[in-house]
């Protein structure tokens, strides 16, 4: 699949599954069902304070009554009891309505209801970039601040899970740095040369790693021939590993900001997927990230 919109229309031909929405008061959000129940994507359960979501699904012309639709009130403790629909088996995805984000991954980590599974969390963007002819990873953007080794090689599991789910078989990693040379000045140099290795060890599995990979040269492979880099990966990178979330998050916003990119984001490692939006993004970007959570649960 080569556009996000092929991710979204592949939903449509798949078993149709429940999305458990946090807080559901939001009208982005409820703009964002209306597509998904428009387009068959899915079923949900909008979890909040009934009244209000009344209130909202007025202002985003939603149809409660749709049979696609069950309301469960719960005004004091929303993320729980949307987690805990996941976990009882209620729902197959969690998504993330009005309520802090810190709010639900306590739920997520409860101990008692949780979707914990050791495992680091990670953040996993998918983008549309107009001028290229693939559709491109990013991680770890918005979760994990500086990664060790160990948690670098989570964060890659993590990424190639819902590039499987996405029908990338044998997903190409980058890992990205300054320099396509190993310097031990540069830590995120002799990371990308650890988990190199490893992959090729079978320490990592399911896909093809190779760094460290200045951003051009995992990216272009005129860029890659010009430095003289043989490589599985160079030049036609599925997934860029970033450093650190420094890095993640610049790159993400320039996709956006410059380049006009469309983005799906869900939140890897749990034992479901989680749609984890910003307040600001458009209900456009939530439903891709819905479709793109809805597509890769299958390899959860």
């Amino acid at each position: 699949m080569k556009s996000l919109a092929a991710i979204k229309n592949q939903v449509q031909h798949e078993k149709k599954q429940i999305v458990s929405l946090a807080n559901a008061a939001d009208r982005e959000v409820l703009t964002a069902v209306k597509y998904a129940i428009s387009e068959e994507l899915c079923s949900f359960i909008l979890i909040g304070d009934q009244e209000e979501i009344k209130e909202t699904a007025f202002k985003a012309e939603l149809d409660l009554t749709s049979p696609l639709i069950s309301v469960q009130h719960e005004e004091s403790e929303p993320s729980l009891a949307a987690v805990k629909t996941v976990y009882e088996k209620q729902a197959d995805i969690l998504m993330k309505g009005n309520v802090s984000t810190k709010s639900l991954l306590k739920a997520v980590l409860n101990k008692e209801y949780g979707l914990r599974t050791g495992n680091v969390l990670s953040h996993v963007a998918l983008f549309d970039i107009p001028n290229q002819d693939r559709l491109i990873f990013l991680t770890d953007a918005a979760m994990n601040i500086q990664p060790t080794l160990k948690e670098k090689v989570e964060i890659i599991h993590n990424a190639v899970r819902v590039a499987h789910g996405v029908g990338m078989e044998l997903p190409r990693v980058a890992a990205i740095a300054p320099v396509e040379v190993v310097n031990e000045a540069m830590s995120s140099t002799m990371d990308a040369a650890m988990l190199t290795q490893m992959q090729r060890r079978g320490q990592i599995k399911g896909c093809l790693v190779d760094g460290p990979l200045a951003f051009d040269n995992a990216v272009s492979k005129d860029a890659a021939e010009l430095k003289g880099i043989t490589s599985d990966v160079a030049g036609k990178a599925d997934i860029l590993l970033s450093p650190t979330i420094d890095v993640g998050n610049a790159l993400y916003k320039s996709f956006i900001y410059f380049a006009q990119a469309k983005v799906a984001a869900i939140i890897s490692g749990a034992k479901a997927p989680i749609v984890l939006t910003s307040r600001a993004d458009s209900a456009e970007s939530k439903l891709y990230s819905l479709s793109l959570a809805l597509v890769s649960s299958k390899s959860f």
